[in-house]
């Protein structure tokens, strides 16, 4: 398998299961951990494993840092360091570079004889009274933990590990010390200067010893190496997510399985910072700050793509539901799923900010502290819009309305073209689309003309005050002649003509009737029908309109 595959897969598994380095290589040495019973023997293991490593490194140009020999070896190193306060990101690497200061300290102290520091007997016969150690002459403390996995282990304080860097920063003027365990001369600059790629150590170590020497932490030929992969890294994110973008919005609505197929996108834009940081701390072997700083910003561009791939998962399985047959895609229940689906993505996008500060050392009191503050900010700069999002949720429960269906609101009369998160849009009779606010729609009355079971017509024909009562009587015998079983009628709602009132000027006789299905332009075809029927039953008859008005209709629905 290929370096490159190697590091894919090496980046695809760190984003399935985040774990520290230590319970990786716990379970896959099969070297036995390292013996911390005691101070003695926790401090011997440390330098031992130390002087292991530099005996390799002093006898080869290049040595394989995954092979399970250096990576066994340097266990043991770890092992002896209570590494509880790091970070998960940083820990390896910040334990190595911890590892390495504290051997080049000791190097550089005069360390008491071995039979002389407290070891298995002397713990064993002060019980639990024997807490910590110092190393004479040193501000290195070997301590027992109380706690976690290492619980009753003696090893290098959290002080220690958390000071060791700034204590070789005051000590690496020193000369090495003549006596006492074998030193490694020389083993800092190999940590910081060596590169961990086999096809470029050769390479590098051909280079002039300038490019070998530290420039602002770092040696100085790694400065280009690290420009040149920023800059391929930020032109892959750039490509990715600008092809995602157009494939996303050429797909969605058109075909549901390319559409999803999108999604493998945002996923190489999640792994590009990993396999950054994988190229950085195994192939360039960068170290210090520059590497924790390096860390910290790729897994944070991991974190928020990672986020944003939440977003992007959470749309595509709700237009996935939405393509079902049962499911009108302009319906509101298509909007509900999509709501639903995206309240449900902004909990997962929490939970997964939350995880991945942990992950980064971030507490997580600070991170609730944060997500309180921040969610309270933005509550207060978005209360139009959460208003509005509160109203789309009330007209996804009560469905006043479907897209394709007439309303009247307001003044506006027209039918739904589209129902959005926002806003609802309207075609109005006259032509013009008009946009409503949810909210405002969710407050008022809404009329659902569509949803009529028929349609009522409410007339008033006036007859002369010097008509006779019998032709006042025929009047209305042949109106309802003309509607008794009109077309469109509905049992239930026969036709109603009443002679109900004496005007000033005329007498009134007032027509009820409903027609059904609702259709507008049948209705009107049918009252045209009527009016001409009766128009010719009253001229036969010789019976005359009052004027002005011959026929007033007062309240007929449309």
């Amino acid at each position: 398998m290929s370096p490159i595959i190697k590091r894919f897969m090496a980046g695809l598994l760190f984003c399935l299961s985040v774990s520290t380095n230590t319970a990786v290589a716990e379970s896959t040495s099969s070297f036995s951990p390292a013996d911390t019973s005691s101070p003695r023997s926790t401090l011997k293991e440390f330098i031992d494993a130390s002087n292991e490593i530099y005996g390799v490194v002093r006898d080869n140009k290049y040595i394989d840092r995954d092979s399970e020999l250096i990576r066994s070896t340097a266990m043991r190193m770890l092992d002896c360091l209570d590494l509880s306060d790091l970070p998960a990101f940083a820990s390896e690497a910040r334990a190595s570079e911890v590892a390495i200061c504290l051997k080049e300290i000791l190097d550089r102290t005069d360390l008491p004889p071995f039979d002389e520091i407290p070891g298995t007997e002397e713990v064993t016969a002060e019980g639990d009274k024997l807490t910590r150690w110092r190393i004479p002459g040193t501000r290195i403390i070997i301590s027992r933990v109380e706690e976690g996995p290492q619980k009753h282990e003696y090893l290098f304080s959290k002080g220690t590990v958390g000071r060791a860097i700034r204590y070789y920063q005051d000590v690496k003027s020193f000369p090495y010390r003549t006596t006492g365990p074998e030193t490694s001369p020389g083993f800092y600059n190999w940590y910081f200067s060596s590169p961990g790629n086999s096809a470029i150590a050769p390479f590098i170590n051909r280079l002039p010893s300038g490019f070998r020497s530290q420039v602002f932490g770092m040696a100085a030929w790694k400065w280009p190496a690290l420009i040149i992969t920023f800059l391929v890294a930020s032109f892959i994110m750039v490509f990715i997510f600008r092809i995602h973008s157009n494939l996303a919005n050429r797909w969605k609505g058109k075909s549901v399985f390319w559409y999803c197929l999108t999604i493998l996108l945002p996923v190489l834009g999640v792994l590009t910072p990993i396999m950054v940081s994988l190229i950085v701390k195994d192939d360039l072997v960068v170290r210090g700050m520059p590497l924790y700083l390096i860390e910290f910003c790729s897994l944070m561009i991991s974190l928020f793509v990672s986020i944003y791939l939440v977003f992007a998962a959470s749309n595509r399985v709700a237009e996935v539901i939405i393509n079902s047959p049962k499911i009108n895609p302009q319906g509101l229940n298509a909007q509900l799923i999509r709501i639903v689906s995206r309240l449900l993505s902004l909990v997962l996008a929490v939970v997964v900010f939350l995880m991945g500060g942990q992950y980064l050392g971030i507490k997580l009191t600070t991170l609730l502290a944060s997500a309180g503050i921040g969610g309270l900010a933005i509550a207060l700069a978005a209360q139009d819009t959460l208003k509005t999002l509160f109203g789309t949720i009330m007209l996804m429960a009560d469905k006043p309305f479907r897209v394709g269906e007439r309303i009247v609101f307001n003044k506006y009369d027209g039918v739904v073209e589209d129902i959005g998160l926002r806003s609802t849009r309207v075609r109005l009779l006259t032509g013009n689309l008009v946009t409503i606010p949810n909210d405002e729609l969710a407050r008022f009355d809404i009329e659902n003309i569509t949803r009529r079971p028929h349609i009522r017509r409410t007339a008033n024909i006036k007859i002369p005050l010097d008509t006779p009562r019998d032709k006042l009587e025929q009047c209305v015998e042949l109106i309802r002649g003309a509607l008794k079983d009109h077309e469109g009628m509905n049992p239930e709602f026969p036709p109603r003509v009443y002679f109900n009132e004496f005007n000033d000027d005329s007498f009134n006789i007032k027509i009820f009737y409903w027609y059904s299905p609702p259709e507008y332009w049948d209705f009107l075809a049918f009252s045209e029908k009527m009016n001409l029927e009766i128009f010719q039953a009253f001229e036969k008859q010789g019976i005359q309109f009052s004027q002005p008005y011959r026929i007033v209709n007062n309240d007929t629905e449309s």
